[in-house]
């Protein structure tokens, strides 16, 4: 018994492997990974009645639990993780908005050193470096074109932290931006973006791999002017960024995606701000001044919707309730394919022995009732 690790077996729930779906299936715990066998003195947690999915992995987020991670303290940050663990995010990447480009140099050291502590799992900047008539919450006098030494300076900033930089591809210095950013390893994601089709199918040709919650922040279908987002659905090296809120997108939307890009090129995210989890009021994103009323968040100036107060929990039931997706394809679009993107699927993004025991129990309503983070409880589905 000594030096070795708790054992815990949760059995009886329907279980969401990468094979498939198996009922009165079993998930081993033991310490903070999942194991192939149990010891026989193990604990047994019976889920019958009940799924267990992998922990939700949210690749863009920018609070919650009325904090920022845009401007919070590294104390208001936690709270803000806390806050999205509760709701099943068991791995979150923090996203800035535009600032000046020192400021965000100063916060991604900060954001980086959260990662090293392994609380969160990178850096996205979503800004500046984005196209002003497709601005959405950001405020337009800080706005730059990507030129490709202002970018390097932000991946610098972040000590490897950086995951994601969302451009204008189509803007001066974009092109060869998205090129640096490859060359990096960090994703290149076209968003906020005034872009035509031939332009999005260059920068994808230049290595662009994320679409920036597709649909929003970018010219619409058009029959003779297809625009980015025909070129980022059709590309099968291009994941697209969802957010399922039912204020963001039309069911039809979200169909459409799915039905063409398929749900191995979809990741639902959140888009969260501070309100997420936390209620209606007045907010900031960065600098802006945000009201969130009746679970909207838009600008004060302007109307803009200013991110989501979505929680990744909220979008998995309205995703299999509402859309009527099937469970493994949310599953895979909230959990596998964001940890794919982020380098991340060797650890998480599925409930396969050696990897970290992040999960989230789910009633049959697909309301949470556990969330478990490398083998601790968060949420206990015991009361």
């Amino acid at each position: 018994m000594s030096g070795r690790a708790h054992s815990t077996v949760l059995s009886g729930a329907r279980v969401v492997l990468p094979t498939g779906i198996v009922a009165g299936g079993r998930v081993i715990v033991e310490g903070a990974r999942i194991a192939g066998s149990a010891h026989e003195d193990s604990g047994l947690v019976d889920l019958s009645g009940h799924w267990i999915v992998p922990g939700f992995v949210d690749m863009h987020n920018h609070g919650g639990g009325g904090a920022s991670f845009t401007s919070g303290t590294a104390e208001e940050i936690l709270t803000g993780v806390r806050t999205h663990r509760e709701h099943g995010t068991t791995t979150l990447v923090a996203s800035t908005v535009t600032g000046d480009l020192d400021e965000l140099a100063r916060r991604a050291a900060l954001l980086a050193e959260l990662t090293q502590q392994g609380e969160i799992a990178g850096v996205h900047f979503e800004g500046p470096f984005i196209n002003p008539c497709r601005k959405g919450a950001h405020k337009e006098d800080l706005l730059r074109d990507p030129d490709p030494a202002e970018v390097r300076k932000l991946i610098d900033a972040a000590h490897g932290a950086a995951r994601m930089v969302t451009l204008a591809t189509e803007l001066p210095g974009g092109l060869d931006s998205v090129r640096l950013l490859a060359e990096h390893g960090v994703i290149a994601a076209i968003g906020h973006t005034d872009s035509t089709y031939d332009q999005t199918v260059q920068a994808i040709e230049a290595g662009a791999t994320v679409a920036t919650h597709l649909y929003n922040a970018m010219p619409g279908l058009e029959h003779r002017a297809p625009g980015p987002i025909a070129a980022l659905l059709e590309d099968e090296r291009v994941t697209v960024e969802l957010i399922n809120d039912g204020t963001h997108l039309h069911p039809a939307m979200l169909e459409l995606a799915f039905h063409h890009a398929g749900a191995h090129r979809v990741a639902l995210i959140t888009d969260a701000m501070d309100a997420a989890g936390f209620g209606d009021g007045t907010y900031h994103l960065g600098p802006l001044e945000v009201e969130v009323k009746d679970g909207v968040a838009r600008l004060v100036e302007g109307g803009s919707i200013a991110g989501s107060t979505l929680t990744l929990d909220t979008a998995f039931k309205r995703s299999v309730t509402v859309d009527r997706l099937p469970v493994e394809s949310v599953v895979q679009a909230i959990s596998a394919n964001p940890a794919k993107l982020l380098g991340l699927y060797d650890e998480v993004g599925s409930l396969e022995p050696g990897k970290y025991a992040d999960l989230v129990v789910l009633d049959a309503e697909f309301d949470v009732k556990g969330v478990m983070r490398r083998g601790e409880w968060i949420v206990s589905p015991l009361g």
